[in-house]
């Protein structure tokens, strides 16, 4: 057996291509594929290199090329054989011991047959075969690359190709992928009562059908952003151990023409290979807008697709095995079609967890985190009121970062405070300089902001005040923690929550007999409650029981859009009397409150600035050493939920 330093030259080129291309077992090749998919378009280059090479150097090395001088010299000395002369050249043999075979270029020589005739050699001449010639210069590589594209197209699987473009570009995981369950999903017991039903019917279907009954063909996750519907989703295929079709309703529609419906085609007939199984369809908005909503014109592609999913929802049989189920934060928005029975029938509310939601929530998120003994998660769920689970993971999150930049062992009580100052009010600007005169008024205003809170009857009490500057103009805030989740309010509670907006500009008002624009936020927000109270609760006096203002907000998005006024220029004119007096009074309310409490506001305002960060119950003593102030004039009611107060700085 050769040994290695002997190896073969065509061997040696082998194994340094394999190496170079990445197949094959050489040793410092890690990609290796799996043997049933060695197959690389690699082989075939290789191939054809090995064919050339022995083409030039096996072949062409047994006829020799002899100048065409040296052809007529062997002429003349008779040694040469029988020739066969061809359009361009000329071969033939030596006569002799070796009979080696030549070749030469044909020249334009009018006397070489001659001279053959002369000597009598025998020659011939040679058929040129055009068709051969046609079909190896343009057949051959057609079909060469022809193979090269199928090999392509193959390779690049669907989704990837050109022609692939109808394709369903769906997620698909299988029974072992999805291994979300009901557990995983915390503070939306309701919705996942609810889906409870699908989970049996997709288990044991002959359950659900014994008595005659039909499954919703689809089931509308519908709630704020952040709140779980993608993840109650999974958790349903999880629970009932079916594969699970994920998609976007923006991955439908494309540049060209008739993908989009082509695609939904394509993910129904998918399904229904695979049933039982869960079709999901996230951001169902984007696909099934209403019809005719846009004035500019409509969007012919995406109408083309919507009509083609409700096609395929009405001739889809769920007893098929096949859910379909779709999450959006606009239902406002969409087609009325889809809503019918018979399509999305049935729709379950993914809501904002209570507290109790919210402390299971932070419980499964801080399953993998240390946390420090004082770590209260009851406490931390009460401080953060219409927080939704992706807010709360986002705390989880960045309170173990906080702590591990801290080179802590463990999360701390601190950092969770840290990681919710951060969510709520922004990130601390440590290298902000204020002047003191500034730094003066942010400190008298948000201690009038926690004075106030503290003297009314029905708002929340302080948990830190700070005149620290956070996010983008915010150069302090007073947070205040709920007692309890409470989901509408009373007369008295918004007029003490107006009372606690202004106290910030009064406080302003009283110390330095001037005013800025840091109470640029309070304003709008206390315009926007007294005219609420106006307008849509009905709680004037002089304007009675009349709603004068539809809705401002979309369900379940924080923006509003604006709506044409239902009332005359004469009612105008009382409601802006009507949100001016309600200012008013506030106004003068929170005037007598911090003119008896003048001694506490200075001494807060001059600890504030001293320390840039006050707790509750320092406050909490301050006021109870003092004398104390006037009673509010509200009646007594239980809490209210309100976030933190949250101040603009100075402009």
């Amino acid at each position: 057996m050769a040994s290695n330093g002997n190896k073969d030259p065509i061997a040696n080129l082998t194994e340094k291509l394999r190496a170079l291309f990445g197949f094959g077992d050489h040793p410092n090749n890690k990609n290796t594929l799996p043997p049933k998919k060695r197959f690389s378009i690699w082989y075939f280059l290789l191939a054809m290199l090995f064919l050339s090479y022995a083409q030039q150097f096996l072949v062409s090395s047994k006829v020799e090329t002899i100048p065409y001088s040296q052809f007529k010299q062997s002429i003349a000395d008779g040694t040469v054989g029988a020739l066969i002369i061809g359009p361009e050249n000329i071969t033939g043999t030596l006569e002799g011991s070796t009979g080696q075979a030549f070749k030469t270029i044909r020249v334009d020589d009018p006397g070489l047959v001659k001279e053959l005739d002369e000597r009598n050699i025998s020659y011939s001449g040679q058929y040129d075969n055009k068709f051969l010639g046609s079909l190896l210069a343009w057949v051959l590589p057609l079909g060469f690359f022809f193979l090269i594209w199928r090999f392509a197209m193959k390779k690049m699987g669907p989704g990837m190709g050109v022609m692939s473009f109808s394709k369903s570009k769906a997620k698909i995981f299988a029974e072992s992928e999805t291994k979300v369950t009901f557990a995983d999903a915390a503070g939306i017991d309701e919705a996942k009562e609810e889906l409870q039903e699908v989970v049996e019917f997709l288990s044991t279907p002959e359950k659900s059908q014994k008595l005659g009954g039909r499954l919703p063909k689809g089931v509308l996750l519908v709630g704020p952003p952040g709140t779980g519907k993608t993840l109650l989703a999974r958790a349903v295929a999880g629970e009932a151990k079916v594969p699970f079709f994920s998609i976007s309703g923006s991955e439908f529609v494309e540049m060209f023409v008739g993908v989009g419906a082509a695609r939904v085609r394509d993910l129904f007939s998918q399904a229904a290979a695979q049933a039982p199984c869960i079709i999901f369809i996230d951001e169902l908005d984007a696909l099934g807008k209403a019809r005719g909503m846009n004035v500019m014109g409509g969007h012919d592609e995406r109408e083309q697709t919507l009509n083609q999913l409700l096609v395929e929802m009405d001739g889809f049989e769920t007893n098929k095995g096949v859910i379909i189920m779709a999450a959006t934060n606009r239902p406002e928005i969409l087609d009325p079609a889809l809503l019918r029975p018979g399509r999305f029938d049935r729709q379950v509310l993914v809501d904002r967890p209570d507290i109790n939601g919210r402390e299971a929530i932070l419980k499964i998120h801080s399953k993998n985190v240390v946390l420090g003994p004082e770590v209260d998660l009851r406490m931390i769920a009460g401080r953060t009121p219409g927080f939704v689970g992706a807010d709360l993971a986002n705390i989880i999150n960045e309170a173990a970062l906080l702590a591990a930049r801290n080179d802590k062992e463990t999360v701390e009580l601190t950092d969770f405070d840290e990681a919710i100052d951060r969510l709520v009010a922004g990130l601390q600007k440590k290298n902000r300089v204020m002047n003191p005169k500034e730094k003066e008024i942010v400190a008298f205003h948000e201690s009038g902001h926690a004075i106030v809170a503290e003297s009314v009857d029905h708002a929340d009490p302080v948990h830190k005040i700070s005149i620290i500057p956070r996010g983008i103009a915010a150069l302090g805030y007073t947070q205040q923690q709920p007692t309890e989740d409470r989901y509408f309010m009373t007369r008295a509670e918004l007029l003490d929550r107006l009372a606690v907006l202004l106290g910030g500009r009064v406080a302003e008002e009283l110390v330095f007999d001037e005013i800025s624009t840091g109470a640029q936020n309070d304003l709008e927000r206390a315009t926007d409650i007294a005219r609420s109270m106006v307008t849509e609760y009905g709680m004037s006096d002089r304007l009675g029981l009349v709603s004068y203002e539809r809705p401002r907000q979309a369900m379940f998005l924080p923006e509003s859009f604006s709506s044409a006024k239902q009332y005359s220029e004469a009612k105008a004119a009382q409601i802006d009397d009507e949100v001016a007096r309600f200012v008013d009074e506030a106004h003068q309310r929170v005037r007598k409150i911090l003119s008896a409490r003048r001694t506490v506001l200075d001494d807060l305002a001059r600890l504030l600035s001293q320390k840039e960060s006050v707790q509750g119950d320092e406050l909490r003593q301050m006021l109870s050493a003092a004398a104390p102030g006037p009673a509010s004039s509200s009646p007594v009611q239980p809490s209210r939920d309100l976030t933190e107060d949250e101040e603009k700085g100075i402009e």
